[in-house]
């Protein structure tokens, strides 16, 4: 009897709370349904909104680009090695090295046993011309009165036309060699420019197998910019390409120029090939032996679509951008990067031309659209 009385105790008290079990769980299920209902779109806000810049989607021609290490260097078809004529001793250097120096400005004076050798053969060779010019006076009066043959007056001839010919080879030479006759040698600089190396110090001696010049001079108004390219990445590079190039020495300037040679051999060690890069340097900035990025691009004559790169957003290795649609209202829309080239970004799928996306605060944006 009171066995049965306990089952139905339990069996009541178990219909009971499964009751109140099913009824929290109902009120749980349609509280979760309010939430939901509740929950609204992000709306971009006025404050915000008025700051907000936004760009269009356009086709524009597809630019290729690509990054490369590179140095400056002196432009060497405007740079001249001066190597000494003659050998002597080194007397008066008059310029340092980065001195500006004008075409025919006097570099150093070299005092040299040859110049002097030259001087004594302008002294010889002015003698017997002199000498050869009365012997052949004498002799062709002497033929006139019949006391010298036609052979003395042309042997006379040959003489004095010969003493002419030595003479003008001895001033050739002493010309060549500067003009000086008292005994030394002008270094003059042939070309305007600036001293890059000098090789000579006062009371040196130098000789005329001297391996090394004693000044450089060139021109850096003209510079020269050689790049490395790796193989995998020739056959981005053409002749005439556009070419940027920056310098840490003026962050935010941009050196414009063209590929001007692509060199055909490839280093055994580095696999890199050589491109030159010709860039107009009137102000000097430029300098040799500075490190460069160099950034040249091309165009395949293809439309892509385009869009500001500030747009960009990279999130779980996925691209993103925000089409914005009017009244605060923004969508996020995976996009597919193809490349950038400056301050722009092509993209493929995702957006269409005319599209309004937003450049400014996007990632706060597209933050508050994932919550």
């Amino acid at each position: 009897m009171n066995i049965q009385k306990n089952t139905g105790i339990k069996a009541f008290t178990g219909c009971i709370l499964l009751a109140v079990g099913s009824l929290l769980f109902q009120s749980c299920n349609s509280q979760a349904e309010k939430n939901t209902e509740g929950k609204q779109p992000y709306i971009i806000p006025d404050s915000l909104l008025k700051t907000l810049s936004i760009d269009t989607v356009k086709q524009e021609e597809l630019i290729n680009a690509i990054t490369l290490t590179g140095q400056v260097d002196f432009n060497q078809d405007k740079q001249v090695n001066i190597f000494p004529l003659v050998s002597g001793n080194v007397q008066d250097v008059k310029v340092q090295l980065g001195d500006y120096v004008t075409a025919g400005q006097i570099l150093a004076v070299v005092r040299s046993s040859e110049m002097a050798g030259y001087s004594n053969n302008l002294v010889v060779a002015q003698t017997n011309l002199k000498a050869t010019k009365k012997q052949l006076e004498a002799t062709q009066a002497l033929y006139k009165s019949g006391l010298a043959s036609i052979l003395d007056v042309t042997t006379a001839q040959t003489n004095y036309d010969q003493a002419v010919a030595q003479l003008e080879m001895v001033k050739r030479v002493l010309k060549i060699n500067g003009s000086d006759t008292t005994g030394n040698y002008v270094v003059k600089a042939p070309i305007s420019g600036f001293i890059v190396q000098k090789m000579v110090t006062n009371a040196q001696s130098i000789r005329t197998d001297n391996t090394n010049p004693m000044f450089i001079i060139s021109d850096l108004k003209n510079v020269w910019i050689w790049a490395n390219v790796y193989e995998s990445n020739l056959d981005k590079i053409h002749m005439g390409d556009n070419v940027d190039v920056t310098t840490l020495s003026y962050p935010g300037k941009v050196f414009k120029g063209k590929v001007d040679k692509i060199m055909h051999v490839l280093d055994p060690n580095s696999k890199v090939t050589k491109v030159r890069v010709v860039i107009d340097n009137p102000d000097y900035e430029l300098r040799p032996q500075m490190f460069a990025g160099v950034t040249v691009s091309n165009t395949r004559h293809q439309q892509m679509l385009c869009v500001s790169l500030n747009a960009l957003i990279f999130d779980h290795s996925e691209y993103y951008v925000l089409i914005y649609r009017g009244k605060g209202k923004a969508d996020i829309t995976p996009v597919q990067k193809l490349s950038t080239f400056n301050d722009k970004v092509y993209l493929m799928g995702g957006v269409q031309a005319g599209d309004r996306v937003i450049t400014s605060n996007a990632l706060q944006i597209y933050d508050q659209l994932n919550n």
